[in-house]
């Protein structure tokens, strides 16, 4: 038997959403300087991640500490893994931000460490492939990211590599060596630590990964800050029994005298690269999970996009700084550091009533100087020549030379069909009506261009309720217009032509009062599956990289707005940082466009085959239910428009 290569990654946030400033004292006391203990005391080469700006804060706390981190890194105990100057969800983030994050970060590992680190664990184990380009321009030569839900997206994936370094793949051609983490593996140690499992136990399961052939496995891969200390984020929180770090130093002296364990620094295990089954050039991200997640799939992309006390809020107050940022000569590094620091995930799941006040206000702070609120007002203008509008019965039709839209006063103005002129003579895009489809599992109306909430003891609400629709020319745009009452307060809502565009716009305005818990989807992209093939059938989008990422539909189910539990309402999202979401196939393509300045969504894939027909289906999600969602007023606008293309080369 070949000795099995341990690691252990411990990271390091002293942002920890419930955690209070006041108490990052005793988290370094209690939790930092006891992991630099047993590296010393066990010559256990450990590694060690943390973002800059926890470095920072330790320095301002206890600069012995730094100290002794730069100690042990410099005689080769201790090696440190790289995040970026705070721990940003780069899959939801613009590609600029990300690559500002990991150049502030390397700027304070160097200022601090005097070096930078070339390993890098991917921030909450989010990722997309559109990631790696910004690691590659960092410097980093390696990232470390779970194995667990990427290798359920892909089950033709042989289950030993799992034990071997492999290449993480970009979609343009771009590789990086990849380092698996184990969330189930890490939540063994936790529970080892806790007191929950006993010593033998946890030794039977790290036996039961030895093999002939040599092996990398992660021992421990998460958070420091839950031994000896209780962030508090749950009631269900184990008590703290024993000396956790004891029960840490006990394991780890046991492993070092076992002759079937040995242990390496996280980075050492790309020495096994050239190993027979490592090496693999593998794709992460698949069309059903285009962004995964470390942990069970409750601990998805949508807890820092739109859940916690608001993060539509403070994501869209986010999305206006940077707009502003980018086009300000005025702005230096300082005001990007800045930015960085508002996108912390921290912000947006368990944060402390105390912390999210302060949170706000610094954010307010930097809006008030690099943003300003979309001006909205309208002006009445001219009609133009170029839009027609004719009723037929409960249908609207708007002409334009370059779209012809249909639109229902029976169903709050859903798209029946829209045209665009250019591209096909059928709808791409349409009201799939009940009896469609011969499968009872889909026996439904299915619209497009709508709204829904769903909220917990609520009846459904929707804006598929008869209106009278007001017309007319505003900004010189053709604008329908409807405001549909609810239970929850009034859905305005408005369609936009302009003449000689085959852009068509879609405007949301809501104003609710009530503090709501609940799901809120609208924007509905209905495709009418005889306007596109299915073996070529695709979406395209950005999660945080510089240029689209592309996911072949074929056959597969795709559940992306799937309620995960009653507590749980969606399942996986897509980031859409490039404000646009292709649907097309070899022939040509419907492109949705939503101004995240306005309202930030992310998008909801749905793709089911349907016997000899397919259902797909894109919506944006304004907010999602899981543990850290609080009840929030519902105030937004959001706009969205829609557009086509024909492909000129196949782009599958």
């Amino acid at each position: 038997m070949a000795a099995l290569r341990l690691f252990t990654l411990f990271h390091l946030n002293l942002a920890f959403s419930s955690i209070e400033e006041e108490q990052r004292a005793a988290v370094m006391e209690r939790c930092y300087w006891p992991l630099l203990r047993l590296a010393r005391k066990c010559r256990l080469p450990l590694g060690i991640e943390a973002t800059g700006f926890t470095l920072e804060t330790a320095a301002k706390l206890d600069p012995d500490w730094i100290e002794e981190l730069r100690k042990l890194t410099n005689e080769g105990i201790c090696e440190l893994i790289g995040s970026g100057y705070c721990q940003v969800i780069g899959p939801l983030v613009p590609a600029d931000v990300n690559a500002s994050n990991l150049r502030h970060g390397n700027r304070v590992y160097e200022k601090l460490l005097g070096f930078r680190p070339t390993t890098a664990l991917v921030n909450e184990q989010a990722y997309s492939a559109g990631m790696i380009q910004h690691y590659l321009d960092a410097g980093y030569r390696a990232l470390i990211m779970e194995w667990n839900n990427p290798a359920q997206a892909h089950p033709e994936w042989n289950a030993a590599w799992r034990y071997l370094p492999q290449f993480a793949c970009g979609q343009q051609g771009e590789t990086i060596p990849l380092i698996w983490n184990e969330s189930i593996a890490f939540q063994k140690f936790q529970r080892y630590a806790h007191g929950e499992m006993e010593l033998n136990e946890h030794l039977d399961f790290l036996g039961r990964q030895v093999a002939p052939s040599p092996r990398v496995f992660p021992l421990y891969g998460n958070d420091a800050e839950v031994f000896d200390f209780r962030p508090g984020r749950f009631s269900t929180e184990a008590a703290i029994q024993e000396k956790e770090w004891e029960r840490i130093e006990k394991l780890i002296a046991r492993l070092q005298t076992d002759g079937r364990f040995t242990f390496i620094k996280p980075s050492q295990a790309l020495e096994l690269l050239n190993q027979p089954g490592a090496g693999n050039e593998l794709h992460l991200e698949s069309a059903a999970h285009p962004v995964p997640v470390k942990k069970q799939e409750k601990y998805n992309v949508t807890r820092w996009a739109v859940t916690g006390r608001n993060d539509l809020e403070i994501n869209t107050a986010c999305w206006r700084i940077y707009q502003s940022l980018k086009h300000r000569p005025d702005a230096i590094e300082a005001n990007w550091r800045e930015l960085c620091f508002c996108w912390s995930s921290d912000f947006r799941t368990h944060i402390t009533e105390r912390r999210w006040e302060n949170y706000r206000t610094r954010l307010a702070q930097l809006s008030a100087k690099f943003s300003a609120p979309p001006d909205t007002a309208a002006k009445i203008s001219t009609p133009q020549a170029g839009v027609r509008a004719t009723r037929e019965k409960n249908i609207l039709v708007v002409e334009t030379d370059a779209v012809i839209a249909r639109l229902n006063c029976r169903r709050g103005l859903a798209v029946d069909s829209l045209v665009f002129k250019s591209v096909a003579a059928q709808p791409l895009c349409r009201t799939l009506p009940h009896g469609y489809f011969d499968d009872i599992s889909h026996a439904a109306d299915y619209y497009t261009g709508h709204l829904v909430f769903e909220g917990a003891g609520l009846r459904k609400v929707t804006d598929l309720e008869p209106c009278e629709p007001v017309a007319g020319w505003v900004d010189g745009q053709f604008v329908v217009s409807a405001t549909i009452p609810t239970s929850l307060g009034d859905i305005r809502k408005a369609w936009t032509f302009q003449a000689g565009s085959d852009q068509v716009g879609l405007r949301y305005d809501l104003d609710w009062e009530k503090p709501l818990l609940g799901s809120l989807r609208l924007g509905h992209v209905t495709v009418a599956s005889e306007a596109f093939d299915a073996g070529s059938l695709y979406y395209a989008t950005h999660n945080g990289g510089r240029t689209l990422e592309t996911f072949p539909v074929a056959s597969e189910r795709i559940e992306h707005g799937r309620a995960v539990s009653f507590l749980v309402s969606a399942a996986h999202a897509i980031g859409v940082t490039g404000g646009t979401v292709d649907l097309g196939d070899h022939r040509h393509a419907l492109r949705v466009e939503v101004d995240k300045t306005l309202s930030s969504l992310v998008g909801l894939i749905l793709h089911h085959p349907v016997k000899d027909r397919y259902f797909f289906r894109l919506a944006f999600s304004a907010r999602e239910l899981d543990e850290t969602s609080k009840p929030a007023p519902i105030k937004l606008s959001c706009a969205l428009s829609f557009s086509a293309r024909k492909i000129v080369a196949p782009v599958l």
